[in-house]
């Protein structure tokens, strides 16, 4: 997705909740003895991401003793529900209101992972803020995977800027799908299509590095094929080298 949409549905959903903000004040404070009968749980962002479900959040309440179900609104404390909510790290920000017809209703906006870190312990996301998101057994997000060496204190800075300039790429978002952290911290990319690894070597002058490449795949691999090398090395200044299999 490109960063322009991304923008534009973030704006959309903080505005939905804007927009419900407001309507709750004519809600909140009266009818005190409605008994609560639905919950409506709304993900504004639900197409995009699936970190946490309606049903998770909905054992959730239940777990802390906040499912407000048979509760009269004046039992109910939604700023003790938002709080809850505001808790698990996949949730960016959620809004509670009580309506006039007896239904909770809450609108969550989810984290969006910007890419995933797999080392050899540990496993999780990262948004764009740099915030750390755990990795859900029943979700995978088509993000870049990053693994290797690396810690914490590396997934973002200079790491965080170069996923953001594939991303923003039409040519690299789709073609990079992994990336390596050797032990010397330089950089290793594997492609989406062909068997060659890419040795980018340190992120300095990336863009440029990246450039000649692309040359390379739209001029000559694809008239020869993309399967003809084990590796590719851009390490070296203005030029290419390429090692057969």
């Amino acid at each position: 997705m490109r960063t322009g949409l991304k923008k534009m549905l973030s704006y959309l959903a903080a505005t939905i909740i804007v927009i419900y903000s407001c309507a709750a004040f004519s809600v909140s404070g009266s009818k005190s003895e409605t008994v609560c009968k639905g919950l409506d749980i709304n993900r504004v962002d639900s197409a995009q991401t699936g970190l946490i479900s309606t049903r998770e959040i909905g054992r959730l309440l239940a777990a802390n003793n906040l499912n407000p179900i048979g509760k009269t609104y004046k039992q109910i404390d939604n700023e003790a529900i938002e709080k809850l909510l505001h808790k698990n790290p996949a949730i960016k920000q959620a809004e509670c209101y009580k309506t006039p017809n007896g239904t909770l209703r809450m609108y969550v906006v989810q984290r969006r992972p910007k890419f995933r870190v797999v080392t050899s312990s540990e496993n999780y996301y990262v948004d764009k803020e740099g915030f750390i998101l755990p990795a859900s057994p029943g979700y995978s997000a088509y993000v870049p995977v990053v693994s290797g060496n690396i810690s914490r204190a590396k997934v973002t800075g200079e790491l965080s800027d170069f996923i953001t300039f594939l991303e923003e790429n039409p040519f690299w978002n789709d073609q990079i799908e992994q990336i390596y952290v050797a032990h010397n911290q330089t950089i290793e990319l594997v492609p989406r299509v062909g068997d060659s690894l890419i040795l980018l070597g340190t992120l300095d002058n990336y863009e440029k590095k990246l450039k000649k490449l692309e040359k390379l795949y739209t001029k000559v691999f694809n008239q020869i094929g993309w399967n003809h090398y084990k590796s590719i090395d851009l390490r070296y200044k203005d030029q290419v080298v390429c090692t057969r299999k």
